[in-house]
């Protein structure tokens, strides 16, 4: 732009939907992204994701990464197979992250022959990502030349996770990432922002509020105490990423505590084995309760019962395995994953359970079940669905609409504008309005493809 004084943010994807994050940002001869994520609906990923990317990808400067959800960093491989040669920058175990979660999603996409993906998600790819990539730590400045200042604060939302904070002639602008549900078990407290003048702000809940946390506890010893006075099968499709952590801490929490009677429990998720070794790795990021526990003998990932199974055999070998048990495998939205392994057969069982702890995305497999739906089809087969559904909103790694107004509130007085994203138009919407009505601030709801200027 002609203009030194201003900046312009395109909104190329993640807004108007909950996922595929990806914003633009040009001025005073820089360019940067933030995020680089999978569109994701009723697949892994749409047909849309394999588009010319609306921007020339050799002219960006850097790529900043606010965390390693693969809605945030899924096209990294396609950036650099149309030639990004720029730096990706984000924390430490966001990088550690993004390896693993990329080799994954490379797995899966490679087989999609109908858009050439094999030659985009290779490993040659995901090598030149990684060694392009440099990390900072919460709080470390990092200076890019024409008066640009980046930085991270902690988000609470997985491990790692940062809010991305740009100084530029004076002003402050933010872009949050997704924000974590705090308090955590697990992770630190989303740390406050104050003196900002434009916030770019996820909307996931931005129309609905959890269950408060006591009642999730709770509710998780419920579900299971009853699912094993019916001898069933309890399903939990879950998150490979911070979900499934989480829930390995409280199950750990029930099963010392005898809250819960002992059954086989497995983590069925290549996956999540992996990451779950990773957040072993840095518990130094942990909150001081979580660090307390673990510096007192306990290892919070590992409990009487639970049984890892990386191996394909080990998974077919679980249903031999007599109920009642406890599976928890990926995908959390079941549009994928060993989870539609065992929904197909145990669904279909009034004995067994089904416990959604997560946001189900329009389109997926996992909206459809949570809807009451009776019969879906997997894998090509009709499945009536007989099995107890239960959900437990309080496991969100999101926060709800009250704390994204509480969050707002400590910058209220020095926002210009409050750009929503990541979120459905409803919620965003809706959001938008109690910001204003709140905190009369300024808040705006783009859909893809818009472009705003930042007078700064």
């Amino acid at each position: 732009m002609d203009n030194d004084k201003k900046l312009k943010v395109t909104f190329c994807s993640g807004a108007g939907t909950v996922t595929g994050a990806n914003f633009l940002i040009e001025g005073n001869g820089k360019k940067f992204l933030v995020d680089c994520g999978l569109i994701q609906g009723e697949k892994l990923a749409d047909d849309m994701n394999w588009e010319k990317f609306p921007y020339e990808v050799s002219s960006i400067d850097i790529l900043f990464i606010t965390h390693g959800h693969i809605d945030h960093i899924g096209r990294i491989p396609k950036l650099i197979a149309e030639g990004f040669n720029g730096k990706i920058i984000s924390t430490i175990p966001t990088k550690e992250i993004t390896e693993v979660m990329l080799a994954d999603t490379a797995h899966l996409l490679a087989k999609d022959t109908e858009h050439n993906l094999a030659d985009i998600y290779t490993a040659e790819n995901i090598k030149k990502a990684i060694d392009i990539w440099e990390t900072l730590e919460y709080g470390q400045k990092y200076n890019v030349d024409h008066g640009f200042q980046f930085s991270y604060k902690d988000s609470g939302h997985i491990l790692g996770s940062g809010m991305l904070e740009i100084i530029y002639n004076n002003k402050k602008i933010v872009f949050t990432g997704d924000l974590g549900n705090s308090p955590s078990p697990l992770l630190r407290d989303t740390e406050k922002i104050t003196g900002v003048d434009y916030l770019f702000m996820e909307s996931c809940y931005g129309d609905r509020n959890h269950e408060d946390r006591d009642i999730r506890k709770d509710r998780l010893k419920e579900i299971i105490n009853q699912n094993y006075q019916r001898k069933g099968v309890l399903m939990i499709p879950t998150f490979s990423l911070e979900r499934t952590q989480e829930l390995l801490y409280e199950i750990d929490t029930l099963v010392e505590n005898k809250l819960i009677p002992q059954m086989p429990i497995f983590l069925d998720s290549p996956l999540a084995i992996k990451l779950t070794a990773i957040y072993r790795k840095y518990e130094k990021y942990f909150n001081p309760q979580a660090i307390k526990i673990i510096k007192g003998g306990d290892d919070i990932f590992n409990f009487i019962g639970l049984r890892m199974t990386p191996d394909t055999e080990d998974s077919k070998a679980i249903l031999n395995v007599p109920s009642p048990k406890i599976i928890m495998a990926g995908s959390g939205m079941s549009n994928g994953g060993r989870i539609l392994h065992h929904e197909k057969n145990y669904l279909p069982y009034e004995n067994n359970t089904i416990l959604l702890i997560g946001y189900q995305s329009v389109g997926t497999l996992g909206r459809s079940i949570e809807n009451g739906v009776k019969k879906i089809r997997i894998m090509g087969e009709d499945v009536h669905i007989k099995a107890h559904l239960e959900m437990i909103s309080g496991y969100s790694g999101h926060k709800d609409s009250d704390h994204l107004v509480e969050f707002v509130a400590d910058t209220a007085n020095s926002l210009k504008k409050v750009y929503l994203l990541m979120g459905e138009p409803k919620s965003s919407m809706f959001l938008a309005q109690k910001l204003k009505d709140n905190l009369d601030v300024d808040a705006y709801a783009p859909t893809a493809g818009d472009e705003v200027i930042l007078d700064c």
